[in-house]
């Protein structure tokens, strides 16, 4: 290790990423995996809002808000995975400071955003099951604009303090951060200062805001159970569960990674370090590649005009 990665400064002119300590001998073969997700997370999402686009019949609030989580999907994975990528490839471990303060930013507004999407699809889908002679005059083009920009504005302004409160700290440790990109927390822990209010202020968000996002969630999704299990017929039932337990599933693998990154990052120090950065990577990783799947290949709507596009091009 350099000297100059070891000398007193208050304000680093670059970080130095490590990607996944412990492993780097393996870089290159997890690299394969991580690109294969990139790659299908950049296709499904631009399908996605390909097929939306050029298909009237989709222009609805359920797909406006899908076309909402395709774009926060592309923002997100494109945010980490390029520079991820040109560590494991080229070695490539360096990071200006107010890029790594960029990169910081955006991996967390769009997690706040895709959290408030994920909120609006489960109340949209709340509306529509358990008062669908509502929905069209409740979710109208005005009303799902108003909630998106909502969205944008809650996850910008939320995490605005983060990248402030990070270039405030001296910095006189060290530059090199043990991770593949420049996690909140990760660079707060290189600061020799009383880092308490970044601290606070991340588990305020963590537990105020995405906590409170799935109580909100939780409790829609109770009551389009309860209205699933009220529907007279069985194959109704079964339908209406195996929607709902899909986008179920693409809740779920949002939001457990992303707590236990968050809390392993502060607490769990027996945990080890090339598991939570590991884990930190499926959070940013795994949702952009499975919702295309999970809202686009499992929607009868969206299925039906993709392969009409490929059974049009084949013939």
């Amino acid at each position: 290790m350099s000297d100059s990665n070891k000398t007193d400064f208050t304000n680093p002119s670059i970080f130095i990423l490590l990607g996944i300590p412990g492993l780097e001998a393996a870089h290159v073969w997890i690299s394969i995996p991580f690109c294969a997700m990139y790659v299908i997370a950049i296709l499904g999402n631009f399908i996605i809002l390909f097929i939306v686009k050029t298909e009237p019949s989709l222009h609805q609030p359920m797909y406006y808000f899908l076309c909402m989580l395709a774009i926060t999907d592309l923002v997100l994975s494109t945010s980490t995975l390029p520079k991820t990528l040109s560590i494991y490839w080229f070695n490539s471990r360096e990071i200006d400071f107010s890029a790594c303060l960029s990169q910081l930013y955006f991996i967390h507004c769009f997690l706040a955003m895709e959290s408030g999407i994920f909120v609006a699809m489960a109340f949209d889908r709340y509306v529509a099951i358990c008062h669908p002679l509502r929905h069209s005059t409740l979710l109208t083009n005005p009303v799902v604009a108003k909630i998106g920009l909502a969205v944008v504005f809650r996850g910008s302004i939320l995490i605005l303090p983060y990248p402030f409160l990070v270039r405030q700290w001296p910095y006189c440790r060290t530059n090199i951060i043990p991770h593949t990109h420049c996690e909140h927390i990760a660079v707060v822990k290189l600061a020799c200062a009383d880092t308490s209010v970044s601290s606070y202020y991340g588990l305020f968000v963590v537990f105020g805001v995405r906590g409170l996002d799935m109580i909100f969630i939780a409790v829609s999704y109770t009551q389009i159970l309860r209205a699933i299990f009220s529907l007279p017929t069985k194959d109704a039932r079964l339908k209406a569960l195996g929607t709902c337990s899909s986008h179920l599933c693409a809740i779920l693998a949002f939001y457990i990674p992303g707590l236990f990154s968050s809390l392993t990052h502060r607490y769990g120090h027996n945990v080890p370090l090339h598991f939570h950065v590991l884990i930190a990577n499926v959070y940013i990783l795994v949702p952009p590649m499975l919702n295309p799947i999970i809202y686009g290949v499992r929607t009868k709507q969206i299925r039906s005009r993709l392969l009409r596009l490929f059974t049009h091009k084949g013939t």
